[in-house]
């Protein structure tokens, strides 16, 4: 009994972080943060092989943002576990503002001063309407370490988005979070893997994986949301 409960006590909590899967916006490289937007059917088909690859995995729970291509998410992988995903509306995806909906070509012609200022620092400075990655950390890092407390040596799996995936990540593993949308990428339904020692204390295992749907080849004309990754070579 002694050597169970030393046994538990070693084990870290498992928390699986994952992408909602494409949609349509996301094929047209538009700002989709608080705009809600289903799955489109290549994203049903990316989280379909997710769901397939964590089907033995054991999960205690799923929790997900309160958004459409979120709860769709996560109702495909809950469903082999038999369990119900857990809404949580502080882990939605960053408010754009006045840039939901739009391209980059559009924000950098209409919004130039502005995007300028937003491209160097992220983290600070918000869109007109929209949020700052201060404020989306300061939401959503208490709910990813009340899931971590509330599941202590167990596995669970949490549905977000790329921008609020990017930032906890760059927090918990205390990175600049300022350089999250230029340094880390997610991709659609993408697995990122973090253990847990203690609600403060992370270690990454897995980041972006794709490999459930590696063959499926990327969209040409995707030219990603940073400026310094849609130059030639890149």
């Amino acid at each position: 009994m002694e050597q169970a409960n030393q046994l538990e006590l070693a084990m870290p909590t498992r928390l699986h972080l994952v992408r909602h899967g494409a949609t349509e916006l996301t094929a047209e490289d538009r700002f989709a943060g608080s705009t809600d937007v289903p799955l489109s059917n290549e994203g049903r088909h990316q989280v379909a092989a997710l769901a397939e690859r964590l089907r033995r995995d054991t999960l205690d729970a799923i929790y997900a943002s309160p958004m459409g291509r979120t709860l769709e998410t996560a109702s495909i992988i809950a469903e082999p576990h038999g369990l119900e995903p857990i809404e949580e509306p502080d882990l939605r995806e960053i408010d754009y503002g006045r840039w939901e909906g739009k391209t980059r070509d559009e924000i950098e012609s209409e919004h130039s001063d502005e995007y300028e200022a937003w491209q160097e620092d992220p983290l600070t400075i918000a869109p007109a309407g929209g949020e700052s990655g201060i404020q989306v950390l300061a939401r959503a890092l208490p709910v990813i370490r009340r899931i971590v407390q509330q599941h202590q040596h167990g596995s669970v799996l949490v549905v977000s988005h790329k921008g609020t995936n990017r930032l906890l990540v760059s927090s918990l593993l205390g990175f600049d979070a300022r350089g999250y949308r230029d340094r880390l990428d997610q991709s659609p339904a993408a697995l990122t893997i973090l253990d847990f020692a203690s609600v403060t204390r992370a270690r990454l295992r897995v980041f972006n994986d794709v490999s459930h749907y590696e063959g499926v080849p990327e969209r040409a004309f995707q030219r990603r949301l940073s400026r310094w990754w849609s130059r030639p070579g890149c």
